[in-house]
């Protein structure tokens, strides 16, 4: 048997393309062809399953190996096998079915993955890192000839009688000059690694050396012995594929070991099942988050029946999820798909779903269960619910019964017990509720005590998702409105009907706003005089409250970067019913009334970390001289 001939492909030669168009990604030829392997192996033990295959299985597994010498890589199974009428069909035909369509469409591809799976080229992957590809293979069907094909890369094939005598498939591949780094065992190890490691088969790779114990010396102690074993690089029943209840916990965190062995013991995790409307199994941990959001970000790996296809799992798991980490395994994902494809997909949005679902219903049981050890996690977790607040709707009608909001107590509440413990006397004339809160309470400690007189309550806001969480807190919470603690003095914070009288005169005022103007002469720095309580500090700094938020929100790059460019404004609030304001006035003399304006001035800059510099160094001296 000799056969000749052209694949059928009424365009252009494809193969070019093929090897340019993928080359920056050429390392999923491995993933590929091992995947065919083994779908190719858990065929035939599926025919056997129906009674349609009555021969030995065999110890069914996939192999791969290299000669660095004959620059071959080669994957070979014990699977189904293809007699030569199945290569022209399966190989010749089927796969370059899209041919046409990709010929049309590969200008549009983002990445290999994407022109891979669309178009059913996985097999000619092997072509981006070969010049020249051979296949031997026997079918399982009995009285089945051994069949040989080999293509060069050009569309011409040659089929003849193979030469192999156990049932399988072996392809091998002539490894072209570009793709050397290929022929070594360590970058080989790398990729099977990446995407083969838990692969429902067992893929052996050479071989490793193991010490097995071999009797026992003189004194009775074990003897042990070097020997070569099969080195099978991936587990085939990894833990997301069993049923929970076959598990400890010890097996989920030697899990998330394997997955990330440098990483602290996450929290906790949840064990994703279902089977309707879609297939879904999974493992997702709640990692120890730290600040940095995007170096936490990607963790999550996504698999297609056990084969690893991405980290990007941007689109089948909701924004807020990306801060799990863990392994989502879902055959109704197909291997390779495009960015449209996945927020298309109705089934992905379906799963997008679920997991929001089954994450909250896990936070609502952990605090329902145990709040107080709930509560000792919440530093660590309170960021990640937040963030699914603010970015998920849905998350946040569940989550608002076991979002937490701390005060600077280090008291926990949730959003009713907070409403309930503050709103006899945060509530101002307007009936407006007033949150007042803290982003930094050591360096706002003087505002904070303030507010602690007043017999307010004062929350701490200091997680990178703040900013925003706040907003949407206001949005979410009727008639109730949140304030730095800085943004205002204690009396003013809430507007009430009890304001002190105020002490001065009209003329008084004018002539101690013109002192303090005199004395400042800073055009970002506004002079407004109010009547406060006379223990108040003489002069207090503060910022408004919506600017200094706008501010915030550019230097996060929330896309306020009009207010981000505009220069800080402040205002320099003067208590005239305080003693000092007094003396200020009954002094005659011009210069001690401006060196005391100045003091009280820079006093107040100081307490909030503004006085910097040669401003600074002249407080000290003149301070040293007032001594």
């Amino acid at each position: 048997m000799q056969e000749k001939g052209t694949i059928s492909i009424h365009t252009e030669n494809i193969f070019p393309i093929i090897k340019k168009f993928l080359y920056s990604d050429t390392e999923i030829f491995l993933r590929e062809l091992v995947s065919n392997a083994v779908d190719a192996t858990q065929k035939i033990k599926r025919l056997a399953s129906l009674g349609q295959y009555n021969g030995e299985l065999g110890d069914l597994r996939v192999e791969v190996a290299f000669d660095a010498d004959k620059k071959t890589i080669t994957i070979s199974d014990n699977g189904i096998g293809m007699t030569a009428e199945e290569i022209k069909k399966y190989i010749n035909q089927i796969a370059f079915s899209g041919a046409t369509e990709f010929m049309e469409k590969f200008k549009e591809a983002k990445d290999a993955n994407e022109i891979i799976g669309r178009f059913g080229l996985g097999f000619y992957s092997a072509f981006m890192v070969a010049d020249k590809v051979e296949i031997e293979t026997l079918s399982y069907q009995d009285g089945a000839t051994p069949a040989h094909w080999v293509c060069d890369g050009s569309t011409e094939f040659e089929i003849s009688e193979g030469s192999l005598a156990e049932r399988g498939t072996e392809i091998t591949l002539h490894i072209n000059a570009e793709s050397e780094e290929y022929l070594s065992k360590h970058k080989l190890q790398e990729i099977l690694d990446k995407y083969c490691k838990f692969l429902p088969v067992p893929i052996k790779f050479g071989t490793r050396t193991e010490s097995v114990e071999d009797g026992t010396d003189d004194e009775g102690k074990p003897k042990y012995t070097s020997v070569e074993v099969d080195n099978i690089i991936n587990d085939t029943n990894p833990i997301w594929t069993k049923s929970p209840n076959e598990l400890k916990d010890e097996d989920y965190l030697k899990f998330y070991k394997e997955l990330y062995p440098f990483s602290e013991d996450p929290f906790f995790w949840i064990h994703l099942n279902v089977d309707y409307p879609f297939n879904l199994t999974g493992v997702l941990y709640f990692p120890k988050l730290k600040n940095d959001f995007e170096f936490q970000k990607n963790k999550i790996k996504l698999f297609s029946r056990q084969v690893f296809i991405t980290e990007e799992v941007k689109d089948i798991v909701p924004e807020f999820l990306m801060l799990l980490h863990g392994v989502i395994d879902s055959p109704d994902i197909p291997l390779n798909v495009s960015r449209s494809f996945l927020q298309a997909d109705s089934n992905v949005k379906k799963i997008n779903s679920y997991i929001t679902k089954k994450v909250a219903d896990k936070l609502a049981e952990l605090f329902k269960a145990d709040r107080k050890a709930y509560e000792e996690k919440w530093s660590d977790i309170g960021l990640f619910v937040k963030y699914g607040a603010v970015s998920e709707e849905k998350f946040y009608d569940k989550a608002k019964d076991f979002l937490l909001l701390t005060n600077t107590k280090k008291e926990n509440f949730t959003l009713n017990e907070y409403k309930d413990k503050v709103e006899g006397t945060q509530t101002d004339k307007d009936g407006q509720l007033i949150y007042l809160y803290t982003n930094d309470a050591e360096k706002q400690d003087a505002f904070v005590q303030a507010a602690d007189r007043k017999g307010y309550d004062v929350l701490l806001m200091n997680s990178p998702i703040d900013n925003h969480f706040i907003s949407h807190l206001e949005q979410k919470l009727e008639k109730t409105s949140l304030k730095r603690v800085d943004a205002d003095v204690a009396d003013k914070l809430i507007k009430k009907d009890d304001a002190p009288e105020h002490v001065l005169t009209e003329e008084q005022s004018k002539q101690i706003k013109e002192i303090f103007d005199k004395a400042i002469n800073k055009p970002a720095y506004r002079v407004e005089l109010e009547s406060l309580n006379p223990d108040e500090l003489p002069v207090t700094i503060t910022m408004d409250e919506f600017m200094r938020r706008m501010k915030d929100m550019a230097a996060m790059g929330g896309g306020m970067g009009f207010y981000g460019s505009m220069p800080d404004n402040y205002k320099v609030i003067v208590n005239g019913n305080h003693k000092l304001i007094t003396r200020i006035l009954q002094d005659d003399n011009a210069e001690t009334q401006a060196q005391l304006a100045k003091q009280a001035f820079d006093l107040a800059l100081l307490s909030q970390g503004l006085l910097t510099g040669a401003d600074l160094t002249e407080f000290v001296n003149r301070s040293v001289n007032l001594i």
